[in-house]
C-alpha cells in the first residue's frame, strides 16, 4: 500500500520499520518538528525524524494540520492509508479523510479502556494486569473510533513504564502489519460505552513518593512513572529518582529503611527498591547505587 506513517517518539520507529519491512511504500513520514535540546539548546530531531531521514523518505513537520494548504499537501500524496502512532497533532476530518482506507492509530490499550494521552503510565499505576494494543480506525473524537484489531498481553508484577513501552510497540509494529495484510475483510468494532477510562497527561506533581500509601500504590507509582517523570523521593537530603520496585515483606515507620538493600516501609508493607537515579547521573541497580551512597537500616526516606 501506499501509506503515510504519522509519528513522532522511540514508539513510533519499529512501527515504520516494520511498515518497510512488509514492503509498503511509505510516500511520506510527519512527525513532530525538531526542539532545542540539551546544554546548547540546539535543534534535535526526533527519534522518527531521525530513522526516516536514515530511510532516504520525505520528511513533513507541520506545526498545524489546520491549514488548507497543508491539506491538500496531504490529499495530494494520494495515499492508500495514514499510520498514526503517538503523532502529537490533532488531525481534522479534512486529513482523517483523504486516505483512500482513512487513517489507522494504534493506540497502547485495550480501549475504551485508557483513552488519551498516557495509557501504560495509567495501565500501570491502576494496577491492571493486562493491557494491549488496539488498531482503530481514527475519527473526530478522542479515541474514540471503531477498533480493527486487538492484540492483549500481560503486565509482570516488576515491570515498568519503559519495558511495558519497548514490549506494546513491537506489538504495534505486528498488529499494524497484520491489519494492513487484511485490511478490507476487517470488520469495525464499535467502541463500548462501558469501561471508558481517560489516561491523563502525567503531571510532575504526581512523582513525589508518599511513604504513608500502603505499598502496593507505591510499587505501582515508581514502576509506572519509569523512567519519565521518575518518581522520586529524598535521601540524606539529596532528591533521588526511584526507577524500579517490588513488593517486599517488612513494616515500620513510613520511609523507615528496613535492610541494608532498600527494603522500605510504606503505610501498610513494604517495597524493595530496585533501580535509583541521582541528578545528574545516569540510572543504576540498588547495589552498584549503595556503593557509593549508603543508605543503612533505620534510614529515613522523605
Amino acid at each position: 500500500m501506499k501509506v503515510v506513517f504519522m509519528g513522532t517518539p522511540d514508539f513510533s520507529v519499529p512501527v515504520l520499520d516494520a511498515l518497510v519491512e512488509a514492503g509498503h511504500e511509505i510516500v511520506a513520514v510527519y512527525c513532530q518538528p525538531p526542539r532545542p535540546a540539551g546544554r546548547g539548546k540546539k535543534l534535535r530531531p526526533t527519534p522518527v525524524h531521525a530513522r526516516a531521514e536514515e530511510l532516504g523518505f520525505e520528511i513533513r513537520h507541520p506545526i498545524s494540520l489546520k491549514g488548507v494548504d497543508e491539506q491538500e499537501a496531504f490529499a495530494a500524496l494520494n495515499a492508500d492509508v495514514a499510520v498514526v502512532v503517538a503523532y502529537g497533532l490533532l488531525l481534522p476530518q479534512a486529513i482523517l479523510d483523504a486516505p483512500k482506507h482513512g487513517c489507522l492509530n494504534i493506540h497502547a490499550s485495550l480501549l475504551p479502556r485508557w483513552r488519551g494521552a498516557a495509557p501504560i503510565h495509567r495501565a500501570i499505576m491502576a494496577g491492571d494486569v493486562e493491557t494491549g494494543v488496539c488498531i482503530m480506525q481514527m475519527e473526530a473524537g478522542l479515541d474514540t473510533g471503531p477498533v480493527l484489531l486487538r492484540q492483549s498481553t500481560s503486565i509482570g508484577a516488576e515491570e515498568t513504564t519503559a519495558q511495558l513501552h519497548d514490549h506494546l510497540s513491537q506489538i504495534g509494529a505486528s498488529a499494524i502489519v497484520d491489519a494492513l495484510a487484511v485490511l478490507t475483510d476487517l470488520t469495525p468494532e464499535t467502541q463500548s460505552e462501558t469501561g471508558v477510562t481517560y489516561a491523563h497527561k502525567i503531571d510532575k506533581a504526581e512523582a513525589r513518593v508518599d511513604w504513608t500509601k500502603p505499598s502496593v500504590e507505591v510499587d505501582r507509582q515508581i514502576r509506572g512513572l519509569a523512567p519519565f517523570p521518575g518518581a522520586w523521593c529524598e535521601i540524606d537530603g539529596q532528591r533521588v529518582k526511584l526507577l524500579g520496585s517490588r513488593i517486599a515483606e517488612g513494616s515500620g515507620l513510613a520511609g523507615e529503611a528496613l535492610t541494608d538493600d532498600l527494603v522500605v516501609a510504606c503505610g501498610e508493607g513494604a517495597v524493595q527498591i530496585l533501580r535509583l537515579q541521582k541528578a545528574g547521573k545516569g540510572a543504576q541497580d540498588t547495589d552498584v547505587f549503595l556503593r557509593g551512597m549508603s543508605v543503612p537500616k533505620g534510614s529515613l526516606l522523605t
